[in-house]
């Protein structure tokens, strides 16, 4: 992306979170739905429909055109909240979260031990949200975020993620790799949350996943075990049109990373099967769908 591009991304961003931010909510809400329904005509993106019969167990062609427009709306969703949370009471947000009372007790009793928490997450739902509610909770925790382009505009989510109580690290280019940081965190009993399901680094841990081969990101594995903290997989979901509900399931950490990832990426499997359509998952993951370039680069 030229600079005179990255312009634009960034000029269009911060117009559409602005409008969206100060916008009515039923207005928001009908036109993000639109966007959803307007994106799913054709049969939607294909990638999406590859990735849902994988998780249905079906062929793509098989995939019912209605979960292919539940999941665009649902991703439209995660948008819409995304662009207003700056705007939104995080009191709103936690009173419209649910996690049972033996969810809620666990993060409790894992936080109170004081040996450090791993919150690790797919792309389902709105893991912002997860955030906030654990912020109202149990204060701050610690992060990563994929460094985006325009630099102006990654600051901007950084920056308004910060503003919510969120300690956020980049991915790449930060003073220094995140991990060290982040065990730093875990060892003095913090919290740390991370993205679970992509591997953006291409030093994922083969894994398999809703029975075909993919990589998921080694970093909760690697962080549990070399600081001896509590490693539980989040998933986020959307009920109905104006609630979400967190569920939690703890990981046995073992020895060996890739034990410990393929339990995770366990766990990650039994969530999205509950809500296909909030997994939000429109890149190639599995190596079936890698491109010739990445099946070379990782050898």
């Amino acid at each position: 992306m030229t600079s005179w591009q990255e312009r634009i991304a960034d000029l269009g961003y911060r117009a559409g979170w602005a409008a969206v931010r100060h916008a009515p909510e039923s207005v928001a809400r009908k036109s993000f739905d639109l966007v959803g329904t307007l994106a799913a005509r054709g049969g939607g993106p294909e990638q999406l429909r590859k990735n849902l019969a994988r998780v249905i167990g079906t062929t793509p062609e098989q995939v019912p055109d209605a979960l292919v427009e539940q999941s665009l709306q649902s991703y439209a969703r995660y948008w819409r909240e995304a662009f207003r949370l700056p705007s939104t009471d995080p009191a709103d947000i936690v009173a419209t979260t649910y996690l049972s009372p033996e969810d809620t007790a666990l993060v409790a009793e894992l936080v109170d031990a004081g040996r450090g928490l791993i919150f690790a997450l797919p792309h389902s739902g709105n893991w912002d949200t997860c955030g906030v509610w654990l912020v109202a909770h149990h204060g701050q925790f610690s992060t990563v975020a994929e460094r985006l382009k325009p630099e102006s505009l990654f600051n901007q989510f950084v920056q308004y993620r910060e503003s919510l109580g969120f300690e956020v690290f980049p991915l790449t280019g930060g003073e220094q790799p995140p991990f060290e940081i982040l065990a730093q965190r875990l060892r003095a009993g913090g919290v740390v949350c991370l993205m679970g399901d992509r591997d953006l680094s291409d030093h994922g841990v083969p894994v398999t996943f809703f029975g075909e081969r993919t990589r998921i990101p080694a970093g909760p594995a690697k962080l549990a075990i070399s600081t001896g903290a509590a490693l539980v997989a989040v998933h986020h979901s959307y009920p109905d049109a104006d609630t979400s509900q967190m569920v939690l399931t703890p990981v046995e950490v073992d020895d060996d990373v890739a034990v410990t990832t393929q339990r995770l990426a366990d766990a990650f499997a039994a969530g999205i099967a509950t809500a296909p359509a909030d997994w939000h998952m429109l890149q190639p993951l599995w190596e079936a769908d890698w491109s010739a370039a990445r099946r070379e680069r990782l050898g």
